[in-house]
């Protein structure tokens, strides 16, 4: 499932609110992982992208309410906020097909290149969890080397974690997730979302 949380405010991708809101994710991702796992996401300018998996509906139901109301709590806590986050009600697309869940992929990680006002180097948006997929053709995350982030590479310490420590994402459990969608090829690091998948 394609998951789309739209917020009322627009400092969520910087670099004053972003580890916080990353924070968030990784402890609603070690929540229940046996029902509802997030396998990517990326975080944009006011609106967050999830791609995830549930037991069933009312799994994904809970699961994407308890991601709303943490990272909403985490946020307005940092920013000594009130009042609502959310804009409205999350969105959701179903993914039922190889091709769906790579478009899918391309669009979560790639988000970044959509929104972009100029033209940006090869690399992944250290606004995501683009560190912790093992699908792009050009670098691994057990390769050793740090991640090619297309942005200034300050950033990277927001992916360094401590020895142990787990990354702020859940493996994949589904045929589709894990290895359907590689049947379509890997994903390159200059790619750009397909028009066709429309979440904003």
């Amino acid at each position: 499932m394609h998951v789309t949380l739209r917020a009322r405010l627009a400092p969520l991708r910087s670099q004053h609110v972003f580890p916080t809101v990353r924070l968030a994710l990784a402890r609603a991702a070690r929540r229940d992982p046996a029902r509802f796992r997030i396998l990517h996401f990326s975080v944009q300018r006011d609106h967050l992208h999830f791609i995830v998996e549930a037991a069933d509906k009312r799994a994904l139901s809970s699961g994407v309410r308890g991601v709303a109301i943490r990272v909403a709590r985490y946020v307005k806590d940092l920013l000594a906020r009130r009042g609502p986050l959310w804009a409205d009600r999350w969105h959701g697309r179903a993914l039922r097909t190889p091709r769906e869940v790579r478009n899918a992929l391309v669009y979560v990680l790639a988000n970044f290149r959509k929104h972009a006002r100029r033209a940006l180097p090869t690399g992944m948006d250290p606004f995501s969890s683009g560190a912790w997929f093992d699908g792009w053709r050009e670098w691994q995350p057990a390769s050793g080397r740090a991640p090619p982030f297309a942005e200034s590479a300050a950033v990277a310490r927001w992916h360094r974690t401590p020895d142990g420590s787990p990354p702020a994402v859940n493996a994949p459990r589904t045929w589709l997730a894990r290895i359907g969608w590689r049947r379509h090829g890997l994903v390159r690091l200059v790619e750009s979302p397909q028009p066709d998948v429309r979440h904003g």
